[in-house]
């Protein structure tokens, strides 16, 4: 436990927590809306700080990244709570948890360093659950990780407030932003938020005014937030505020947590999306949870040919040379040059 960051004291013992746009009002022996954050004695306490719930050496491309060191390792780091309330969450047995969660283990910034560099990954990633609500843990580790060589990923939400995302976002490498939907009405009811808007400005802000590598993930939901006009909206959001170039990844839903009524999300609506965003003028647009699917393939946005091949998270072919089209000559905005990269003992 320790003493949280951006926050102020109120009368009555109250605090106001500035961390998200939620801006909890917590009395005294009260939790804000994430669950991790604790009013003691009129002192606002961060409750997850160093508690880490899932540690894994994953292939970058599970984050979903896919233009960001291709075919490297990154070491994901998780811990417990969220400030959306998703109801069809994936991880909700760690998102909507505390610091009760019976598996979690205490490990330092420094400890959490000296793992990813023995696993050989290249890069730390923050996610499982929703990383900004453990601001003060990830904002030293990513420190201490960029002091040592390797790269930061955030895999958020992106319902941070602008200040304290701006300290965060000179540390941050790359980011993957999960665009809930287009619409406030989804936020307010699926994922217990008032407004998409913090999303996307902290996704403009990392893109345009720090440099941050961004890609965006859509869960899409039947029914929910899978129309074609709200489809549409999104990838010229896309193409306007953030660039014909970002990469867009539309998922597969399947029933989780408690959204168990509606069916998987059928293929060919992704396939919809996907023919949607490049018609809106997106370049590289990817579809996922689909394993084998051709929408995993990055193509040259000029000849057309496949220059990434992917089945899952597996690299099959890489057709890039000097961040270049190796057929047509044409530039990929590929960060990090691929090569097959060995830890522990497996080549990805």
């Amino acid at each position: 436990m320790r003493e949280a960051m951006y926050w102020e004291p109120l009368e009555g013992n109250r605090v106001r927590c500035y961390l998200c746009p939620l801006n909890c009002l917590i009395d005294e022996g009260q939790r804000g809306s994430c669950r991790v954050r604790k009013n003691i004695g009129g002192k606002l306490y961060t409750l997850n700080y160093g508690k880490v719930s899932s540690m894994a050496a994953d292939p970058i491309e599970k984050k979903p990244l896919f233009h960001f060191y291709p075919g490297s390792c990154a070491f994901s780091i998780g811990t417990v709570g969220c400030n959306m309330h998703c109801i069809h969450c994936q991880n909700w047995e760690i998102s909507q948890a505390d610091e009760t969660f019976p598996y979690l283990e205490d490990v330092t910034s420094e400890a959490i360093v000296r793992l990813a560099k023995h696993y050989g990954c290249e890069s730390i990633a923050y996610t499982y659950n929703e990383p900004t609500i453990w601001y003060e843990f990830v904002l030293e580790t990513s420190k201490i990780a960029k002091r040592e060589g390797l790269k930061n990923i955030l895999v958020t939400n992106g319902y941070i407030n602008e200040e304290p995302f701006r300290e965060l976002a000179p540390y941050i490498d790359a980011m993957n932003i999960d665009i809930k939907a287009f619409k406030d009405e989804f936020y307010r009811k699926i994922s217990k938020v008032p407004s998409l808007e913090p999303s996307k400005r902290t996704a403009v802000i990392a893109k345009k005014e720090f440099g941050i590598h961004v890609e965006l993930t859509y869960l899409i939901i039947p029914t929910l937030n899978d129309s074609e006009d709200e489809i549409r909206a999104f990838a010229r959001w896309v193409v306007e505020e953030l660039g014909d170039d970002t990469p867009v990844h539309f998922s597969r839903f399947f029933p989780h947590y408690k959204l168990l009524t509606l069916p998987p999300t059928p293929v060919e609506t992704i396939e919809k999306a996907y023919r949607i965003a490049k018609e809106e003028g997106l370049k590289f647009v990817y579809t996922g949870n689909i394993p084998g699917h051709d929408g995993e393939n990055t193509y040259c946005p000029k000849c057309g040919k496949p220059l990434i091949v992917r089945w899952g998270f597996t690299i099959e072919e890489y057709h890039i040379k000097d961040g270049k089209c190796e057929y047509c000559g044409e530039p990929i905005p590929i960060i990090g040059e691929y090569k097959k990269r060995h830890y522990r003992g497996m080549w990805w």
